[in-house]
């Protein structure tokens, strides 16, 4: 029996400093936290028509701020985890400039690489009808070199690729649609 306590009690202990490890970590004044958004949706919350394929496709407005010291660029790959065949790509856009802090709508910033509709650039959410809510995440990395040295139409595997080792902190916003 009291070896069944003292194996609680370090079960206990390390389960207590595992829970000190996960906490959020506080800057010092003035710090914020890296965080892309949209004006368009909040996170979460179902993305316009305008930005899908009933509606004109154009990509959304995103803004972010936050971004840590010796960002030299910014890679940004959007997709759906809830397609039928897995993960599609909707959006692989890198080499930003690390002065931007956003896209504008429509936006062409950057070198677009090549989605799964075999299209460059932004190809808007287009579940199939009758499918369910669909997820998409905008995820925003913050890069330590200036260029990936790549061509515009790569693969979004070809960019995750040549950002390994690089990647400074990422940020991700999620925007629902449904047909």
């Amino acid at each position: 029996m009291l070896k069944v306590v003292a194996a609680l009690g370090i079960l206990m202990a390390s389960m207590a400093s595992l829970e000190i490890l996960s906490l959020p970590c506080q800057g010092g004044e003035g710090s914020m936290a890296f965080k892309v958004e949209s004006p368009a949706f909040s996170n979460g919350e179902k993305i316009p028509q305008k930005y899908t394929c009933e509606g004109r496709d154009i990509s959304p407005e995103l803004k972010w701020e936050g971004a840590p010291p010796g960002v030299k660029s910014f890679v940004l790959i959007v997709d759906d985890p809830d397609a039928l065949r897995g993960t599609f790509t909707h959006w692989v856009l890198f080499d930003i400039p690390a002065a931007e802090s956003g896209l504008i709508e429509g936006s062409k910033q950057g070198k677009p690489g090549r989605n799964d509709f075999g299209k460059l650039g932004y190809g808007g959410p287009c579940p199939p009808k009758g499918h369910g809510v669909h997820r998409y995440f905008f995820k925003l990395y913050a890069l330590d070199i200036p260029s990936l040295g790549l061509k515009e139409g790569v693969s979004k595997a070809e960019v995750e690729a040549a950002m390994k080792g690089h990647i400074l902190a990422q940020t991700e916003t999620m925007g629902r649609y449904e047909r």
